[in-house]
């Protein structure tokens, strides 16, 4: 269990990866918290009002935010980083990982069907 923690954290605490999802997630959330901020502070009522409004959406639980946040972030870390092989290699394992687990899940909902 440990190295498989450490090795979660280290690809977590990359810097590059950390660099952008932080701008993923100004494009996807903070806009709108920023926007909340300078509407209430400058008394702007049509931005207070769509910064809620957004932000309202986002804690939905149907909302997508979370899944757009990170492909976004997975697009600018292959623009930004495209030498950045370790980091692309885990998104990749990570991702046949996930495609093996669905398929498996779809041959298991057809066998009891």
């Amino acid at each position: 269990m440990r190295p498989k923690l450490k090795k979660f954290l280290q690809f977590i605490a990359n810097p590059r990866l950390l660099l952008c999802f932080a701008i993923a997630w100004l494009i996807t959330n903070g806009w709108s918290y920023l926007m909340l901020a300078a509407g209430a502070y400058f008394k702007i009522g049509w931005m207070t009002t769509v910064a809620t409004a957004y932000l309202a959406f986002l804690w939905l639980p149907f909302s997508p935010e979370k899944i757009a946040t990170f492909a976004i972030a997975i697009t600018l870390l292959r623009a930004l980083y495209p030498n950045d092989q370790k980091t692309l290699a885990v998104l990749k394992r990570f991702h046949r990982k996930a495609k093996a687990a669905i398929q498996k899940q779809k041959e298991k909902h057809r066998r009891e069907d």
